[in-house]
């Protein structure tokens, strides 16, 4: 198993800290300045104060190997140019001393460097269950102003992002690890999951990549990745995992963790209906949806495997390969390609039959 080099153990969460302090010194920020780790996924997350001036940020510190610094620039231009030119609320960047948007940090024991990037911290809190199907609805109208804004803007020269098809996700090498190394995926859940794999590499060539079905996106669209604020639209962070891939794909993004929830099929009729107000979705049945949907689910099983130090891997563990088999055999059996009723109806018979998942997110 090809484990995340933040899971690495070795007290690498020690030197990432240390590099976090590091890192401070290189910004326009006083001797004070403190930095809290408080999330640990792709990149560990830090919390800036600083005390003498009462400014707050949001200090990212990447882990190795999964972006090269081209990527990360290029990552920052769109983020930058959805505030600008569509109004989408993303946070901006803060330059460091020298006027880069990215520090580079050597490690305080002599391995590689890491790159760094401070953000503003923006207001608001992860959308609360009482009213999903009424921030879904913001959601996919916020979703379709980014897909607007991907297909019109001329990326500069120079952009690099991965793409997040097939073989990317699910292939030999594989972004987020191999779906077999997750936990508790053995004997039969292993047989379920590979014949899911299949289907869904079939089903998704099938669907193709011309440009109204595919092309930049978030990729990461989860409910820990907005901010929401009174009646605003959310504002949305996190644009680390941001590529080329299926517009459908930020759906299915939006739903990771709560596939199961009986609640899904009133929230994606929410999100299409948020969306249609801005742009028209790409034509697609409830089997096309749940395709992308399962395709999420099976990168996060691989995701669970690969990042035992997220709170998030631990939690949700093997349970989470077990509501995975669930939910692809009937995926496999086509129950998700019928009636909403029909759909509702399903999703409260594999929540019964698995129990309440674990609705935390990564972070």
């Amino acid at each position: 198993m090809r484990i995340h080099d933040l899971s690495a153990g070795d007290g690498v969460l020690s030197r990432v800290a240390e590099v976090a302090r590091a890192a401070l010194g290189r910004y326009r920020l006083s001797p004070a300045a403190t930095a809290e780790l408080i999330n640990v996924s792709e990149n560990a997350t830090f919390r800036v104060l600083d005390p003498e001036s009462g400014e707050r940020a949001i200090l990212r510190v990447h882990r190795l190997g999964y972006h090269s610094r081209a990527a990360i620039e290029s990552e920052l231009d769109w983020l930058s140019a959805l505030r600008r030119d569509e109004g989408v609320t993303t946070p901006r960047v803060l330059p460091a001393a020298d006027g880069g948007r990215t520090v580079i940090v050597p490690d305080p024991y002599g391995g590689p460097a890491r790159t760094c990037v401070l953000f503003e911290f923006l207001p608001g809190a992860e959308p609360g269950e009482e009213r999903l199907a009424a921030d879904f609805e913001r959601l996919g109208e916020v979703t379709a102003r980014m897909h607007r804004h991907a297909r019109r803007w001329r990326a500069p020269a120079g952009f690099t992002r991965f793409h997040w098809d097939h073989d990317a996700a699910l292939g030999r090498e594989a972004r987020w690890g191999r779906w077999q190394d997750g936990a508790g995926v053995h004997g039969e859940a292993r047989a379920v999951l590979g014949r899911l794999d299949a289907a869904l590499r079939a089903r998704l060539a099938r669907a193709g990549t011309g440009p109204d079905r595919y092309g930049l996106i978030h990729a990461d669209l989860r409910l820990a990745n907005l901010l929401v604020a009174g009646d605003a639209p959310p504002s949305v962070i996190d644009f680390d995992d941001c590529g080329y891939g299926w517009y459908l794909y930020d759906l299915a993004a939006a739903l990771s963790f709560i596939e199961h929830h009986p609640l899904v099929p009133e929230l994606i009729d929410a999100w299409a209906r948020g969306y249609r107000t801005v742009a028209p979705l790409p034509d697609a049945g409830a089997a096309d949806i749940w395709t992308f949907i399962m395709f999420r689910r099976l990168m996060l099983v691989a995701w669970i495997g690969s990042h035992p130090a997220a709170g998030a891997a631990r939690e949700l563990g093997a349970g989470y390969t077990e509501q995975s088999c669930a939910l692809a055999e009937r995926y496999l059996a086509g129950e998700f390609a019928v009636t909403q009723a029909v759909t509702q109806a399903v999703t409260r018979a594999v929540t019964r039959a698995v129990g309440t998942a674990v609705t935390r997110e990564i972070g």
